[in-house]
């Protein structure tokens, strides 16, 4: 398979996107891969092989750069070329660490939306306290969403789950203030009674409180909401670990004791650390794209191209595809 990589999207492009692919290369041997970008700065971290072609470019999105604009106006930038290569047939998937808003215009406009879906959804994997980690959605795609669209996420995410995931009838929750079947609002009630309906494994509502405990292996939600619970999983985990940082720097015998717990403290980061389990899956488009984390680094970036390997070896788009046209039908 072949997957699309822009070589100039995140905050340590190119350097740690290119080792990023050059891990991937290693340790997948049925991929090949289109990587866009600057030759020549790509070049200082890797050269040409067999299973690598480097596309150049010397136009690139700009994360200051307004979605829309920037994906009608830079023809040639490697986000966009990356994206065409997916269109064409080209590649069967692209991956990017740059601008959100307009890598998801780039895979509404340019890859195209899967007939029957109405709102496509950004989904991340993010951290369980045993590890295993449980998939949100949509964390930003769509700001404001219908009862029709989360039943629409509730099935992507299922059919996700199970195929690239391999959970064996993964437990879809409703994310709302309260377990009870007739908490929330409007827009959680009308879910909630959709879900019910639907062919999946629906638990219920799920409380943010209880993410973390894994309550679910999916949780539905709102773009807007969505967003703000990633935002404070993030924030929160980097306000404790620098808590832990300076309260075992603040004394000789506080330095001492963090010696002695060093692995653990680092283990324990890597659990809640969301970018190990890959980027966050643009589900409901014709073909895999893959948001990596913004400050990505080689460590991320590959599990972004992992996740983007699984999304084609198990043909999720078309499952998906597959599934809508059955529920419509």
């Amino acid at each position: 398979m072949k997957l699309a990589v822009d070589a100039m999207g995140g905050d340590h492009a190119p350097k740690e996107i290119v080792l990023g692919v050059k891990r991937a290369l290693r340790e997948f041997n049925d991929i090949e891969v289109l990587l866009y970008g600057d030759e020549k700065q790509i070049k200082q971290y890797i050269t040409p092989e067999d299973r690598l072609t480097i596309v150049h470019t010397d136009e690139m999105i700009e994360g200051t750069d307004e979605p829309v604009r920037a994906v009608k106006r830079k023809k040639n930038a490697s986000m966009v070329l990356m994206a065409q290569a997916v269109k064409n047939g080209e590649a069967d998937a692209c991956i990017s660490a740059g601008n959100t808003g307009a890598l998801m215009t780039a895979g509404l406009f340019i890859v195209g939306r899967i007939d029957g879906i109405e709102r496509p959804a950004l989904a991340p994997t993010l951290p369980t306290l045993d590890g295993k980690g449980f998939l949100m959605l949509d964390l930003g795609a769509n700001v404001d969403a219908k009862p029709e669209h989360l039943a629409q996420y509730a099935v992507m995410g299922s059919i996700y789950s199970e195929k690239v995931r391999g959970i064996n009838h993964p437990r879809v929750g409703l994310l709302n203030i309260g377990t009870e079947d007739k908490k929330g609002n409007e827009l959680t009630k009308k879910t909630f009674q959709l879900l019910k309906e639907l062919p999946i494994n629906f638990v219920g509502n799920v409380e943010s409180r209880d993410l973390l405990d894994g309550p679910a292996d999916v949780v539905v939600t709102d773009g807007f909401t969505g967003n703000m619970v990633l935002k404070t999983i993030e924030g929160t985990a980097l306000s404790v670990f620098s808590m832990l940082k300076k309260t075992f720097t603040s004394s000789t015998k506080n330095k001492l004791a963090a010696g002695l717990v060093k692995n653990d403290l680092k283990q324990l980061k890597n659990m809640l650390d969301y970018t190990e389990y890959g980027g966050a899956g643009l589900f409901g488009l014709k073909a895999p794209v893959i948001k990596a984390h913004g400050s990505s680094n080689e460590v991320a970036l590959y599990n972004a191209m992992r996740q983007a390997r699984e999304m084609v070896k198990h043909d999720v788009s078309n499952t998906i595809k597959d599934a809508i046209k059955g529920s419509v039908e």
